[in-house]
């Protein structure tokens, strides 16, 4: 059995302030470094075999958290970085909804490829998916910490499990520094074990078992 865990990294100035980062390299914020740690310290429990991470400073940053913990290295991969937003990058969402009406209504009704030069959420899964498959292979049978982006995140465990469009707009999005499981058999292949799994939901879980 292979193990995922996608890991969305901590907080930045642009996630308090609702502005767009897609692939801008905002770093962490003294809150988003808190959350990495602890995090971390809940992770490290699962004892990966590797670590791999968005090469963007607020994945890398939350990844070296757990490394530190670990002695792992960190796998850089450009792959799991966040979806490229095109115009809207560096914006606010109130910014995006006045000089992109047209675009930004598209968006918010799940249209896959809205414009304003924003990646399409196909070309997004594919390119995820197929990072995530490639860090599944580097442990066969282990666990594996990507650490990467919310919208990443959720548009690459779909195009593993094979889930529309449609559907993945009925799982809600990563918080700062919480974590998606999926596992994988030569049964059952890709399935999803957990999502959106925190310290609070973790130390609910362990407390269930």
């Amino acid at each position: 059995m292979t193990r995922l865990i996608v890991w969305r990294h901590g907080n930045t100035e642009w996630n308090a302030d609702g502005r767009v980062q897609g692939q801008t390299d905002v770093p962490l914020n003294d809150l988003g470094r808190e959350q990495a740690r602890a995090a971390a310290a809940v992770l490290a429990e699962l004892r990966p075999d590797a670590i791999v991470s968005s090469d963007l400073r607020r994945a890398a940053d939350t990844a070296a958290a757990l490394a530190a913990l670990t002695g792992l290295p960190v796998r850089p991969d450009a792959r799991l970085r966040e979806r490229y937003f095109g115009h809207w990058q560096g914006l606010a969402l109130s910014e995006v909804a006045e000089r992109f009406p047209e675009e930004y209504a598209r968006w918010r009704a799940g249209d896959p490829d809205p414009g304003a030069e924003i990646e399409t959420l196909d070309d997004l899964g594919k390119r995820i998916g197929a990072a995530f498959q490639d860090a599944a292979d580097l442990a066969v049978g282990g666990t594996i910490v990507l650490t990467t982006h919310g919208g990443a995140a959720r548009q690459g465990v779909g195009h593993l499990l094979g889930w529309d469009y449609s559907v993945l707009r009925t799982i809600g999005s990563l918080a700062n520094c919480h974590w998606t499981e999926l596992r994988h058999d030569d049964v059952r292949g890709w399935h999803l074990r957990a999502h959106n799994v925190g310290l609070i939901t973790q130390s609910a879980l362990t407390e269930a078992v």
